[in-house]
């Protein structure tokens, strides 16, 4: 099926849901295609870090979808609106109820302001009782956004792997650390994954595809497999050997949330919907779309070999990780904070200081006490926090809203500030910040500093209790980035040095 022939490059169309995995890629294919996008974000300062972010046609609009005014006007004057919100991240097992009513709002505001169209990306999965939980809400979130009388046009995907996706991460994560797997019976369902590449072609060209709108899809790859023989492809592009997959059925989805949870990077208010949908098959049961968005399909193996590639080379555009409400620095006003301040004279350069900062976390590690580090991740791993395997999206680059470990960034400016938020598991509110200030003959300072304000008893507890280790921590990570910053000075002047000669 060939283009309507309509001239989209004057067509503005709204992106909810655009700092998140598919949002952050779908608003640069977007504006590659020549249409203006207006995003309708929480929080602004999530976008404004992206590269795409002051491209002609962008628009970022702060939107609380909980009001349904505030999302009338930001949908004026578009004449199309991708719905790519989800929940799941931020509103723990009440996800469901709170989607269907964030996905009503935008009906309704949607129809008031009189959009041509709503484009949803749900969950591949037949219909009926035995549906889980998440595919449930998937499919409510359907019928909630046509709520204002607006055709949704709906593609039903199964597993998308990208690089970053949270399906990738788990089977990355199952098969890297397990040699040998006990697994729930879920191994053997069948399952129609899809290439990310493949999903955003799809999501793009609907716009311009008449034929598409108000109708609903079943997209996936060109081949349907059981998990186990995923998870067998998995190991062979990582170059392992064979991992030893033994399914038994007495693991409930509950303990598989669990096992994943404590596995790969994913918390278990995430991995338990995912665990449970794992029952279903997912198979696409129509190719209809095939016919109108014509592409190659890219196989399983491609996908996770294109996959793997682009987190070699450290070139991850978004993760599953960067999506969720950020409440932003703590307010420190009243109550009681403990305050850990140190402060180092680097003779080296602000901007060689502060690339030291930005490195702290994923594969570099925390300068000092890696050990304790990788111990109190552990522990948090077990009640249920994010852990250290989160990772970092990039090794050098950080934007506000990424997640580092079990920090996440809340305060960023320039060779001058990063302010980390902790969502590890606290009886408080933790913040960790770093502030470089140039200094005559090309040095600079580093003030580090962790705030940390108590919630009850326990609280107060918890930060005397840590306090003794203080010293190794925080004042070895100063030490470290020190160091670091005076080799990547040295290195940015034999640079320098060279490219003069």
């Amino acid at each position: 099926m060939q283009p309507t022939g309509q001239n989209h490059a004057m067509m503005r169309v709204a992106i909810s849901g655009a700092t998140g995995y598919i949002g952050g890629r779908l608003v640069p294919a977007l504006l590659d295609a020549g249409y203006a996008v207006r995003c309708l974000v929480r929080s602004p300062e999530k976008l404004k870090a992206r590269s795409w972010s002051d491209r002609p046609g962008m628009e970022i609009v702060q939107t609380d979808l909980d009001d349904i005014e505030s999302v009338v006007q930001a949908l004026e004057g578009c004449a199309a609106a991708y719905y790519l919100v989800h929940s799941m991240t931020s509103a723990g097992s009440k996800y469901a109820e709170y989607d269907g009513r964030l996905a009503r709002n935008f009906g309704v505001a949607a129809g008031r302001a009189k959009l041509g169209s709503i484009l949803y990306l749900g969950g591949l999965g037949e219909t009926g009782p035995n549906l889980s939980k998440h595919l449930t809400s998937r499919r409510q979130v359907e019928y909630e956004l046509g709520a204002g009388g607006v055709p949704v046009t709906v593609f039903r995907a199964a597993m998308i792997i990208g690089s970053g996706s949270a399906s990738f991460e788990i089977l990355r994560y199952l098969v890297e650390r397990l040699p040998v797997m006990i697994t729930p019976r879920w191994v053997n369902t069948l399952s129609q994954p899809i290439s990310v590449v493949n999903v955003i072609r799809y999501l793009v060209d609907a716009l311009h595809v008449i034929e598409t709108k108000g109708r609903t899809f079943d997209i996936g790859g060109p081949e349907a497999l059981c998990y186990r023989d995923i998870m067998r492809i998995m190991a062979e592009e990582l170059g392992l050997k064979r991992r030893w997959i033994i399914p038994v059925p007495i693991l409930s989805p509950q303990l598989s949330s669990y096992w994943i949870h404590l596995i790969t990077p994913l918390t278990h208010d995430i991995a338990k919907p995912l665990a449970e949908g794992l029952k279903n098959p997912v198979v696409c049961r129509e190719d209809r779309i095939r016919d109108l968005i014509p592409q190659d399909l890219i196989t399983v193996r491609g996908a996770i070999r294109t996959a793997l590639a682009q987190v070699a080379r450290n070139e991850v555009e978004t993760s599953w990780s960067m999506a969720g409400a950020i409440p932003g620095d703590p307010d420190w006003a009243g109550g009681a904070s403990f305050i850990d301040r140190r402060q180092a004279m680097v003779e080296a350069p602000a901007v060689a200081a502060f690339r030291a900062v930005c490195r702290i976390g994923g594969s570099h590690g925390w300068y000092a006490a890696n050990a304790l580090w990788t111990i109190r991740g552990w522990l948090d791993r077990l009640v249920g926090g994010p852990g250290l395997r989160r990772g970092r999206r990039d090794s050098e680059l950080v934007a506000y809203g990424d997640a580092i470990d079990f920090w996440r960034v809340v305060g960023f400016e320039l060779n001058r500030r990063l302010a980390l938020r902790a969502e590890m598991r606290l009886p408080g509110d933790a913040l960790l910040e770093f502030r470089v200030t140039p200094a005559e003959n090309g040095r600079c300072t580093i003030e580090q500093v962790a705030r940390f304000r108590p919630k009850g008893l326990l609280g107060m507890l918890y930060w005397y209790a840590v306090s003794p280790l203080h010293y190794i921590v925080f004042d070895g990570m100063l030490r470290g980035i020190r160091r670091e910053a005076n080799r990547i000075a040295t290195s940015m002047a034999a640079t320098k040095s060279l490219h003069q000669t």
